[in-house]
């Protein structure tokens, strides 16, 4: 029996909230890609499930939570019907993606940790698995849609960073005198407001240092 760290309502609901908005992140992706209503299905189920399997493979959580629990599929198809018919009235559909992939990063970096606590892992790889949920689905919706992923690209604003620093705060959590449920709570909006003001600032990770070589005289 593992360790319960963190409420398994609080899981749950975060979870599910995670799960909603970045499966509207990847049918809006598949809208701005031009994709028919089958390829908003795929990109909102990839990136809606996509992080949170690997976690639960990682964790001997199996079979998947994504597979066991028919909401996990029904969330991403119902995103996907709001998106078809609403997109319509969504102006500026880059921000859109973005907003809502940086609410699904905030939330599935705090689910991801509390989950990977509650198999009793350690401080050190609840807060990686926790990264590896909340960018995990962006990373493999990118891919399909033939789009370079925001973690990897010297030209996206930083990305991983709210994610891990997210996270580290997660299992640090559990041992302090405050209700679990409100600081993460907290803990999503502090994720999710640096990852938005990183968008409105054009705030970037820092990339090796380069020399120029000089040509010989």
């Amino acid at each position: 029996m593992h360790p319960v760290v963190f409420n398994d309502t609080l899981e749950q609901v975060l979870n599910l909230i995670g799960t909603f908005v970045f499966a509207v992140s990847g049918a809006l992706l598949a809208v701005r890609k031009n994709y028919d209503i089958v390829g908003m299905a795929v990109l909102a189920v990839i990136t809606a499930i996509g992080g949170g399997v690997i976690r639960d493979l990682v964790i001997g959580a199996v079979p998947p939570a994504a597979f066991t629990d028919p909401i996990y599929l029904w969330l991403p198809l119902v995103a996907t019907a709001l998106t078809y018919f609403a997109h319509g009235q969504i102006n500026r559909l880059n921000v859109s993606v973005l907003v809502f992939d940086a609410a699904g990063l905030a939330v599935f970096c705090i689910a991801g940790t509390a989950k990977a606590l509650n198999y009793g892992l350690g401080s050190v790889s609840a807060a990686a698995l926790g990264v590896v949920t909340a960018v995990g689905g962006g990373i493999i919706r990118d891919v399909l849609a033939r789009e370079e992923p925001s973690v990897l690209s010297a030209k996206s604003e930083v990305y991983a960073i709210p994610a891990i620093l997210g996270s580290a705060i997660v299992v640090f959590i559990p041992h302090l005198p405050v209700d679990n449920s409100l600081a993460a709570g907290f803990t999503a909006i502090l994720v999710f407001t640096l990852r938005l003001l990183a968008l409105r600032f054009g705030w970037k990770a820092p990339q090796a240092w380069r020399t120029t070589d000089k040509p010989n005289s």
